[in-house]
């Protein structure tokens, strides 16, 4: 594998897994536990990771779900590290490097049933932390068009957290949940491929 391209190969290949994965949903949603097939509004992605689906069948999605989401954390992981070494300022370099390691080893262990949800909850706030210290950095550059996407983004994110931990419009989080996914792999590409460590060299503090 091309380790300049890693990252996009990585995240395409995960997504084209759960993509594939949607198609093997026997079905099943909390609003309707007899529908068929994948409900892109009423589904999470987590349905896809169950053993059994919503409507008690054998969920035979799984296993395409399953590496989809490994080889997305994977991804995930890797651009924040590479994003770490672009960053002057060290205190902010080790929070991005070394909580995205953790947030990484925490998506890893969502796929596991019994611990998806903790997992979910302690990567996402480790994710919110994260994507925090890198918006920063990339308002403080002079990316103007990279400083808008980044605010939206973070907006969009921290609702989208707001939404599920307070459970506000909970029948809206599988729609949310998936702009959530889009934005952030259409954020992670343009800042991987995008920018450049001679865009951050000159923040120092």
């Amino acid at each position: 594998m091309n380790r300049k391209y890693s990252i996009l190969i990585g995240i395409t290949i995960g997504t084209l897994l759960l993509i594939i994965s949607t198609i093997y949903y026997p079905g099943g949603t909390s609003e309707n536990i007899n529908s068929e097939g994948y409900d892109w509004a009423n589904n999470y992605i987590s349905n896809l990771l169950r053993p059994l689906a919503v409507n008690g069948e054998e969920n035979t999605a799984r296993p395409f779900a399953i590496f989809g989401v490994l080889f997305l954390t994977a991804s995930f992981g890797i651009f924040f590290v590479n994003f770490s070494n672009r960053i002057k300022i060290k205190s902010a370099s080790l929070v991005i490097k070394y909580l995205g390691i953790i947030a990484t080893i925490f998506g890893f262990i969502t796929v596991v049933p019994a611990m998806h949800d903790i997992m979910v909850t302690l990567s996402s706030i480790l994710t919110l932390l994260i994507f925090f210290y890198i918006t920063v950095m990339v308002v403080k550059s002079e990316l103007t068009l990279m400083k808008i996407m980044s605010i939206i983004f973070l907006l969009t994110f921290y609702f989208g957290a707001y939404m599920y931990f307070s459970r506000f419009q909970l029948e809206f989080m599988p729609i949310m949940q998936k702009i959530i996914f889009a934005m952030k792999i259409t954020w992670v590409l343009s800042l991987e491929y995008l920018t450049q460590k001679g865009d951050f060299e000159h923040i120092i503090k």
